[in-house]
């Protein structure tokens, strides 16, 4: 177990002397406190969509076309990845440029998005039109709630029936829940992904399969896990709460790497807090995370999380647990707490529950 004593995550700090580039792009962004997002964008833009249009080009072959692939799977999956899909989650819920630059804001989902295996528009409706409205509940498709959360077997079924039923059963939410726009979006952005792949396809298979189908198999395996992670702990007698149906991790170089992404907690309390609110928005509220019994971890993240809960390996979980207000509390407590806050809610107990 740890104390918390200070946090090392990122904090905004604004600069004495805001650079040329700095002054000309904060023109264009909502927030000053976004800039990284701008030289991120900038970055993949240098790198991976000229590395992807080349591997379409007829007159690389052979051991060149290989090399190529090599560099855009490590820029992509490796340097980038993780960035890109906090980014894009930031974005999404805190438009990145002013309303009288609009048209921009579809660059990141439409043209860098596809690079990473995000169709356009399926994170957004899917993150914003059901996932934060549900908060985990059952009638988020991606809710943990019904499954063994320590159990590999249930991760394979929670991730097959995702990629299998996925988007079917969030066009039927949107449709349930008379949401014809964002119904609209989701069918859009998928329609145009599958039929511009299908095109690339005949034009060339193995540059397709590596720009266009090989991603998007990776990135929903990799929300998936992050989702199940970052829910894995539920209180049965409260799924509705989002201190006790959700994580924090805290102190982390994730944390640096991906905006504050470990912050999971405040972030369903507060959907549209700046990202980096957040290590303030605990330190704020840090009585009350006390007095609800929130499950916080000090440095590890959502992978580490995951592989833990799979190989069992509650002693690991429990050397990272916050002890919040310093309870007198047994490393074997710990260990209970957690065990208690895997295990499955029967769908019976939770239609109960609400009677």
């Amino acid at each position: 177990m740890k104390s918390f004593t200070a946090s090392t995550d990122p904090v905004y700090l604004a600069p004495t002397q805001p650079s040329g580039l700095d002054q000309f792009f904060g023109r264009y962004v909502q927030d000053v406190r976004d800039l990284p997002f701008i030289y991120l964008t900038l970055k993949i833009s240098a790198t991976l969509l000229p590395l992807a249009v080349l591997l379409f080009v007829p007159a690389l072959t052979g051991g060149a076309w290989w090399a190529v692939l090599a560099v855009y799977l490590f820029l992509g999956n490796l340097r980038f990845k993780g960035p890109f899909g906090l980014m894009l989650h930031c974005t999404s819920h805190r438009v990145l440029f002013k309303k009288k630059y609009g048209f921009l804001n579809n660059y990141i989902p439409w043209v860098i998005g596809p690079l990473f295996g995000q169709t356009p528009e399926t994170y957004f409706t899917h993150h914003l039109g059901m996932h934060h409205p549900e908060n985990n509940l059952p009638d988020d498709d991606s809710s943990t709630m019904f499954y063994q959360r320590d159990s590999l077997r249930g991760f394979l079924h929670y991730l097959s029936s995702f990629f299998l039923l996925g988007i079917p059963r969030l066009v039927q939410y949107f449709t349930r829940r008379n949401k014809p726009k964002l119904r609209h979006r989701l069918l859009r952005g998928e329609l145009v992904y599958i039929g511009a792949t299908i095109v690339l396809a005949f034009v060339n298979l193995p540059a397709t399969l590596a720009v266009l189908v090989l991603p998007v198999i990776l990135s929903r395996v990799v929300m998936m896990l992050g989702n199940w992670a970052q829910h894995a702990f539920i209180d049965a007698a409260a799924p509705d709460n989002c201190y006790t149906n959700s994580i924090t991790c805290i102190n982390t170089n994730y944390n640096h790497k991906c905006w504050n992404d470990g912050y999971h907690i405040s972030h369903h309390l507060k959907p549209a807090l700046h990202w980096t609110d957040h290590p303030h928005h605990f330190r704020q509220n840090l009585a009350e995370y006390t007095r609800q019994d929130a499950i916080v971890f000090d440095g590890i993240h959502f992978l580490h999380i995951f592989l833990y809960l799979m190989t069992k390996r509650y002693d690991r979980l429990a050397h990272h647990f916050v002890n919040l207000g310093d309870r007198d509390r047994s490393t074997q407590e710990v260990v209970a707490l957690l065990r208690a806050r895997t295990q499955r809610i029967p769908r019976t107990a939770y239609v109960a529950q609400l009677a």
